[in-house]
């Protein structure tokens, strides 16, 4: 078969599609079933009309685009199931930041799911994620374990540095010692040990700071003292 090259804007057409689309939709490595059948109208459109293709193809063609419609509509069929039989269930999901690469984990109760195009979404308290993005499936004493070193954590990356750590932040540390001294140890397993080191190093770092400052403060009280009398 033999088609006709058109130029559009300066810019070769390859079956009624530019190069510089071809070449992109190549790289997706991915065509569904709509980009299939574009293709496939666009080649019957430019076909030269001296030479035009055999029947025979276009049976073969449509019989390929309906095989592939039939996958399609089964995946879809299979991610729907899937994310229904979560409902009720705990589990992890996985967030990746588009621009930094970074990975999230965020974990909770599958409360419903929705459909979107043919997706199941997961709906996890005020969120929704795409069945996609399902990282685990745990039970609920995993996903408290997971989300109470998960605040720890966060609480941990508020504090300054240990230099530039002040008295003004005992209550933060305070409140993460009374949450580390009530973890049980299968909650601990949750925390790196370089994190429950690091938080070693605080709590001495404002031992130190609170004696300095309530030494300070004796001095100044005994000064006072020795200038009244």
């Amino acid at each position: 078969m033999s088609t006709v090259a058109n130029i559009v804007n300066g810019e070769i057409q390859k079956n009624g599609v530019a190069a510089s689309e071809a070449k992109n939709t190549a790289k997706s490595g991915d065509l569904d079933k709509e980009a299939f059948l574009q293709l496939l109208v666009t080649q019957m459109k430019y076909q030269d009309p001296l030479e035009p293709t055999d029947n025979t193809q276009y049976v073969s063609q449509l019989a390929t685009f309906s095989e592939l419609e039939q996958m399609t509509n089964l995946v879809g069929s299979s991610d729907l199931t899937r994310a229904s039989q979560l409902v009720g269930q705990y589990v992890t999901v996985k967030e990746v930041n588009e621009n930094t690469l970074e990975e999230t984990i965020i974990g909770g109760k599958v409360d419903y799911v929705t459909v979107e195009n043919g997706k199941g979404y997961l709906n996890i308290g005020d969120g929704k994620y795409s069945i996609d993005k399902l990282d685990s499936v745990v039970d609920e004493k995993y996903l408290n374990a997971f989300n109470l070193a998960n605040e720890f954590n966060s609480s941990m990356s508020t504090l300054p540095t240990l230099a530039n750590l002040t008295t003004s932040y005992k209550d933060v540390i305070d409140n993460l010692s009374t949450v580390l001294e009530d973890m049980t140890a299968y909650e601990k397993g949750f925390l790196s040990q370089a994190t429950i080191a690091d938080f070693k190093k605080y709590q001495d770092r404002l031992a130190e700071l609170l004696h300095i400052e309530g030494g300070d403060s004796r001095e100044a009280e005994e000064s006072t003292e020795a200038e009244e009398a």
